[in-house]
């Protein structure tokens, strides 16, 4: 597990000239199925990185790129929040660029999935026809026209919660627009979780964890353990094994 400077290849890519991320390493031997990790509002913070360790336990080489590279929350919050709703700007290079790191890499298979949560789900939404071979969408914001973002889109696994009210019948939403289009899915939504929930701990800062307790976001258990468990099958399914020519 170790932090990567990613600004030489995000500066052959038109990305941030600063690109970081957290490169988490599976045990053993590779090469193995690459993951980037899209991190939530927060940063990549010590949740995320736990996130990618797991995913690497699992056994996927996990990447977790920092959206907020060019100075923090502070200064990038609100650029990287525009360029989601926009569907465009440095924040889809940059993750871009970090799937490009994955896809050229010798400990990397080929195959590459992306993951995101809350922010980064609907990142990680927005980005399912670009390149990669599955992406899962942990509650993710839904695009205004969600049927032209899920055009030629991977395999896309999501998980949503009943009591998260920023996001009410996203699950129903997103499940009727793949079926539509044809996309092999996994959707569901749990009905004692709220938003965050696959989050073992609340945020750093107190007036983060009184926001999180006020709204009732936040980890639920069981929830948590059945959406990581979908999450590695449907990983499993679709980014094990070499990318062929007809990939």
């Amino acid at each position: 597990m170790a932090d990567l400077d990613l600004s030489g290849l995000a500066a052959k890519h038109g990305g941030s000239p600063s690109l970081r991320g957290y490169l988490a390493t599976p045990p053993g031997d590779g090469p193995w199925p690459g993951v980037v990790l899209i991190h939530e509002v927060f940063g990549l913070d010590d949740m995320m990185r736990r996130h990618a360790d797991r995913l690497a336990d699992l056994g996927y080489l996990t990447l977790a790129v920092d959206l907020y590279s060019e100075g923090g929350a502070r200064r990038c919050l609100v650029s990287t929040m525009r360029a989601m709703l926009k569907g465009s700007g440095r924040a889809f290079t940059d993750i871009d660029v970090a799937r490009r790191y994955l896809a050229e890499s010798d400990q990397c298979t080929g195959k590459v999935g992306s993951i995101g949560f809350c922010m980064g789900g609907g990142f990680a939404l927005l980005s399912a026809r670009a390149g990669y071979d599955a992406a899962a969408v942990n509650y993710g914001q839904l695009p205004k026209d969600l049927d032209e973002a899920l055009a030629g889109a991977c395999p896309i696994v999501g998980s949503f919660g009943r009591r998260d009210l920023t996001l009410r019948g996203a699950a129903a939403k997103l499940e009727t627009a793949l079926t539509k289009a044809g996309i092999p899915h996994d959707v569901k939504e749990y009905p004692a979780a709220s938003h965050a929930f696959l989050n073992d701990a609340d945020p750093g800062s107190r007036l983060m964890r009184t926001l999180v307790r006020v709204t009732g976001f936040g980890h639920e258990p069981d929830s948590a353990a059945d959406a990581w468990k979908r999450i590695d099958v449907f990983f499993g399914e679709h980014l094990r094994g070499p990318r062929t020519e007809s990939d």
